[in-house]
């Protein structure tokens, strides 16, 4: 997991020679850690237009302990301390000429930003305009958030949060989300929300108290920084994994305090046995039943596509997209083991939205992930619950590190923050979907890619 490359940039002498040979420095990003604020510094909060969130904003902030500035303070010399994040409500543009005052905002608070900040623009959501005029304008901050990601440095970024009339009691959760550590590799994306069933209130330091989670693929890598880190955040876990995985999954299961469940999920009786393992158990103290399920486990079987025999094509669609599918399936059907405010996220992957050259039945696969989620968004939040997908583009694992050299590190810095992410990052991005307070997130899609340059 050493970035050595990003170790020696911001060292003394790596320092000076990257500087002289203009040669990119990654910076160090600043992650989730409990208990730390959600800021290191002050915000700056304003609005472009006539919007209808400045005060919300103002507000949430306060009440996260976080000092707001107005624009005179963050582009005069009142007290000189750099802004942590900035802060625009977009909400209420009518027409291009409106982002002039985007722009006369954005620029001088974005100057004045200190490393490891955070843009995030609100704005309404172009399909719900009254005239291509305001469609249009709505449509541009798209582009321009996505450029000013790719411009911002020392480990900053920005993000779009789409907010309908009537979805503001969403809104906490997605501004905590990407002011705070837990987005470090998040960058560059734009999420909607919608309102949920009811505004859910939460222990920011341990939101999933009392919920249970299961998470395939546990066992290892990815699956198992999202074991750690939901029952960080309070949850009990059942790590599923297949059976031959079984001791390293024993010792994720212990390490967390939860339970391991061998299990091949790809098995004609899979579903019915992970319903029944929940029907049979009584986990964190209430009856039987699971309020997170994350579909995390996957495989390759890389070849071209004129190369590739069924069997590498089928297996991988069987792991990665049908045992998702009949998995939640069967957890919707068994009367009363999802719980209500269910939250499910599945793992897909960049792949899946820009393709990637010898891996069509993978690409394939996780985009298939994509339309399942979009698909189910409205059944679910029927039932006063979400579902939504997580997709990593070069997370840095046990695999990537058996990469040629060239290979890995081309991929690691083909993205604005100019590093691969951390297996932690994916997990950080799934347990906010998991929190209750995400109620107002559902059938999206978010990229934890550091704003990849490969399909962004």
């Amino acid at each position: 997991m050493n970035d050595w490359y990003r170790n020696f940039a911001n060292s003394g002498v790596g320092t000076t020679i990257t500087r002289q040979l203009g040669l990119p420095r990654p910076a160090v990003l600043r992650r989730y850690e409990p208990g730390q604020p959600l800021l290191p510094g002050p915000a700056v909060v304003g609005s472009a237009a006539a919007g209808r969130l400045a005060d919300r904003l103002t507000a949430l902030l306060q009440d996260a302990g976080v000092p707001v500035q107005s624009l005179g303070t963050a582009d005069g010399p009142e007290d000189g301390e750099r802004p942590a994040a900035v802060l625009l409500d977009a909400t209420g543009l009518t027409g291009p000429a409106d982002l002039a005052g985007v722009h006369a905002f954005l620029a001088p608070a974005v100057k004045r930003l200190r490393p490891s900040g955070r843009v995030l623009v609100l704005a309404d959501p172009p399909a719900e305009a009254a005239t291509p005029a305001q469609a249009a304008a709505r449509q541009a901050l798209d582009g321009l958030v996505r450029s000013v990601a790719k411009e911002l440095r020392g480990g900053s970024t920005a993000n779009l949060v789409l907010v309908p009339a009537g979805a503001e009691e969403a809104l906490a959760a997605p501004v905590r989300f990407f002011l705070s550590g837990r987005s470090a590799y998040v960058d560059g994306q734009q999420v909607t929300v919608s309102a949920p069933v009811a505004p859910a209130v939460q222990d920011e330091e341990r939101p999933l108290t009392g919920k249970v989670a299961v998470v395939t693929g546990a066992a290892r890598g990815i699956g198992a920084a999202i074991a750690r880190v939901l029952a960080r955040d309070g949850a009990h876990v059942v790590a599923v994994d297949v059976p031959a995985a079984g001791q390293a999954l024993a010792g994720i299961a212990n390490e967390v305090g939860g339970a391991a469940l061998q299990l091949d999920i790809t098995a004609a009786d899979a579903a019915s046995r992970l319903v029944e393992h929940l029907r049979e158990r009584r986990y964190a103290g209430v009856g039987p039943g699971v309020d997170i399920v994350v579909h995390n486990a996957g495989i390759t079987r890389d070849k071209l596509l004129v190369n590739m025999d069924a069997d590498r094509w089928n297996t991988v669609m069987t792991v990665n997209l049908q045992a998702q599918l009949d998995l939640t399936q069967a957890l919707l059907d068994a009367d009363g083991l999802l719980r209500p405010a269910a939250r499910v996220v599945c793992v897909s992957s960049q792949s899946g939205i820009a393709g990637n050259r010898g891996q069509t039945n993978y690409a394939a696969s996780k985009a298939g992930v994509i339309g399942m989620v979009r698909a189910w968004a409205p059944e679910f939040a029927g039932r006063g619950a979400t579902i939504n997908a997580v997709a990593p583009g070069f997370i840095v694992t046990e695999m990537t590190a058996s990469m040629p050299v060239g290979t890995r590190e081309v991929g690691a810095r083909l993205n604005s923050l100019q590093q691969g992410g951390l297996p932690v990052d994916v997990a950080e991005t799934i347990a906010w979907l998991a929190q209750p307070a995400s109620g107002g997130v559902n059938g999206q899609v978010v990229r934890v890619c550091g704003q990849s340059l490969l399909g962004a």
